[in-house]
């Protein structure tokens, strides 16, 4: 993978764990709009909008720049409609994108891989 792909990866990662807050933070905002008189959802629904919808594209961008299965497309895309499935990605992501700038780095360098 490139830096670009490692980028793409980073961004999706950036956002991903902030996603699974605000919909966390919504459920409970929804919990206490039926329980009490407090009603937050309106903010916390836009945000969490705004959140994934960002998430959505980066993962548009990361599975295109990744090359990424459909498998492996459709589980981080699963994850981010699960409550607290952005923290799993992003972990993985996490994970992803490391590889990717240490392999970049030591395409750069000239380290041959050893398959």
């Amino acid at each position: 993978m490139d830096l670009k792909t490692a980028s793409a990866l980073r961004r999706l990662r950036l956002v991903s764990a902030p996603e699974a807050v605000s919909f966390l933070v919504l459920l409970v905002c929804s919990v206490l709009k039926r329980t009490t008189d407090f009603n937050a959802v309106p903010v916390m629904g836009s945000v969490h909008a705004f959140l994934f919808v960002l998430y959505g594209i980066f993962w548009v961008v990361a599975w295109y720049r990744a090359k990424w299965p459909l498998r492996t497309a459709a589980l981080y895309f699963v994850l981010s409609v699960l409550p607290a499935g952005g923290f799993f990605a992003e972990r993985r992501l996490r994970r992803e994108s490391e590889d990717a700038v240490i392999a970049s780095r030591a395409r750069r360098e000239g380290v041959v891989e050893a398959s």
